[in-house]
This record gives C-alpha cells, structure tokens and sequence, in this order.
C-alpha cells in the first residue's frame, strides 16, 4: 500500500523534476500531496526506503536545514512517468482494488478443494479475465499495463537472451493479445514467420497493417504449428515485479 501511495501521490516524477533527489516539502510542492500531510508523507517514505523503492541522500544548499532528501533508486526509476523504460501502469494494474483484496482469502482457498473457485473468483465471483471483460475502466487500464510490461520485458529478453531464438524460422505467441511481444520478435529477427493466437474477440481487435499473424484459436484446445511457441506466464509478473522492485 505504500508502493501504491506512491505512485497515486506521484512521488517518483516529484523526486524525479527536482533532479533526482528531492526533501518532502519539495515533494509536497510538486507532488498531489496536501501541505498538512509532510510530517505523514515522512513516515510513509520511512516505509519506502526500508523497501530499498527510495533512498536517503545527502542535503543539498537549496535544502531547509534538518530535512531529509530522499532520491530515486533504479527501482523508483522504474515508476517515473515520462521514462522511456517504466513500470508504472503494470505496477498500477497489480496494486489495483481488483487485485489486492483476493490474497485477503489465500488462507480460505487453502482450505478448499482444487476443484473450488480460483482464489480470484473466490473473492469477486468471477474470474480475472471475466471481471476484466465486465469492466472497462479495469480492462483498458490491464491492457495499456500489458502493452507497456511486453514492451520491458521483450527488450531485455531479446537483448540478453536473444541467442536462443537463432535458427528458428516460425515462432507463435500463445495467449499473446494484440501482438506486441510477437511484434518485438518480429522486427528484432526479420526472417522468423511471427504470429499470435489468442480467442477471437481479442484477435478481432488486432492492429492491422502488421507483418504478425493473428490466429483466433484456444490454446486448450489446439495450438498452430511452428518451430517455437512463445507463452509468457502473467502470474510470473508477480514474481519479477518483486525482484525489481526489491534490488538497486
């Protein structure tokens, strides 16, 4: 809930416009924060430096003295806006109301069946994808954090990793929405046949004019045939997120 404070405050592009360090008053100045709130805001960034998001850092001459500065991470780095490289929309679509109140019943879903409701539909009564689906401020907020997450993860795969994907000559994306991880591929290796499955209704609203095959299709049913199926796991997005978010 800090993390999420954090960035519905803005604290990040705050830090970030005042050259990459910044006191609270500076933060409350330019952040969404009300002047009542320093001596709270302090607290929160206590938080926020325990989780290694932010730093301490030395006063600065434009500095009242006394105050704290705190400045930015290669963590918080990640959550400024106006980043060419950033996190903050999957991050935002991770802390959402819509995400956070299912792990509330973890110790519930244990206690059930495998065959009970997934530990999503235990809370909501639906589904991730079916409460996307009936809700279209969630949805268009998952689908610009989706965009944004295959676009961060897709350079670094194809910078660090690319080596493996050599000698391929048809790759198709399972599950891979409108194509952005498959495009990814497609323009860092010219000569592998890209293309993308996904269930109709999501294919019918594929970008057009791309050099990506949208196949409609369910992956539990049948995949298209190539040298190499791309799947990339969104519960995994858990994991990584907590990595990054927790090294400098």
């Amino acid at each position: 809930m800090a993390l999420k404070s954090a960035l519905d405050l803005g604290i990040a592009d705050a830090i970030h416009r005042h050259g990459g360090a910044a006191t609270p008053s500076q933060i409350a100045a330019t952040a969404t924060l009300h002047p009542t709130k320093i001596s709270c805001l302090r607290l929160l960034m206590r938080v926020l430096v325990i989780s290694d998001i932010f730093s301490f850092d030395h006063p600065r001459d434009d500095c009242v003295e006394g105050e704290a500065v705190y400045a930015l991470t290669s963590a918080s780095h990640l959550l400024v806006c106006s980043a060419s490289v950033n996190m903050v929309h999957i991050t935002k679509m991770l802390l959402h109301t819509n995400l956070v109140p299912p792990f509330s019943n973890l110790g519930t879903w244990f206690q059930h069946e495998l065959s009970e409701p997934d530990l999503f539909k235990l809370k909501h009564g639906k589904t991730f994808w079916e409460l996307v689906d009936h809700d279209p401020a969630y949805n268009a907020l998952v689908k610009v954090g989706m965009v944004f997450d295959n676009s961060f993860l897709m350079d670094i795969a194809i910078r660090e990793c690319g080596a493996v994907f050599q000698g391929i000559g048809s790759l198709v994306d399972i599950a891979g929405g409108h194509g952005g991880a498959a495009q990814a591929f497609s323009n860092a290796f010219p000569d592998v046949k890209c293309s993308v499955m996904d269930l109709a209704h999501v294919v019918a609203k594929a970008p057009s004019g791309s050099d990506v095959e949208y196949i409609a299709g369910d992956m539990f049913e049948s995949v298209p045939p190539a040298d190499a199926v791309f799947l990339k796991v969104r519960q995994q997005v858990f994991t990584i997120l907590a990595l990054r978010l927790g090294s400098n």
